[in-house]
This record gives structure tokens, sequence and C-alpha cells, in this order.
């Protein structure tokens, strides 16, 4: 009884992550692999889609291993695009309390 893996699905499920070895290790294999149905085996038993080469051979043609070892999802946004936006910001409120204030020593 204890064979019986447990029915219960996650309720949500995990995103597969695969390494840059990993992906150049496939890729090399599927370059490799010359006989009818071996490239097609290949993904079956690596549990893998034809996208995921195509994906990953598009990736390692202009970067290489970097490339292919890059996450996914949105790009870190630069603090200092963060900073100079803020300053941008503080700069605008101060010069319209600068105009308010010579409109009233004008007075």
């Amino acid at each position: 009884m204890d064979a019986i893996p447990d029915p219960e699905v996650p309720e949500r499920p995990t995103r597969r992550r695969f390494t840059a070895a990993f992906k150049l290790a496939i890729l090399d294999a599927h370059a490799a692999a010359t006989e009818p149905g071996a490239k097609g085996a290949l993904l079956r038993r690596e549990g893998l889609y034809s996208s995921h080469v195509t994906e990953w051979r598009r990736l390692r043609a202009p970067g290489g291993l970097e490339a292919l070892g890059r996450s996914r999802g949105p790009r870190r946004s630069d603090p200092l695009v963060a900073e100079n936006e803020r300053l941008r910001d503080t700069i605008g409120h101060l010069e319209a309390r600068l105009v308010r204030a010579e409109k009233v020593i004008a007075v």
C-alpha cells in the first residue's frame, strides 16, 4: 500500500527550471542524434518539447552559455533610474514652492 502515490494535486503547479549545463547537454545530444526518430526519443525521455530546443538554440546563438543560464521574467530595474526619477519629482515640487514663494514676496 505504500507504493501508491499521493493523489493530491498541488494548488499551483511549479515551473520546471533547467540549468545552463543541462540545456547545453540537451542541445549537443539533439544535434548529435542522426538516426530517424532519435531526436523525438530524446525529447520524450527528458520530458521536453521541441519548442524548448528551438528557444535554447536561439538563446545560445548570440549569448552562449550565459544566455542559457538567465532566468525568466522581468528584468530588475536599475536603482539609479529609480533614484533619478525620485530626484526629478523632488525638484518639481521644490520649483513649484519657489514660484509660490516668489509670488508671495512680490505681493
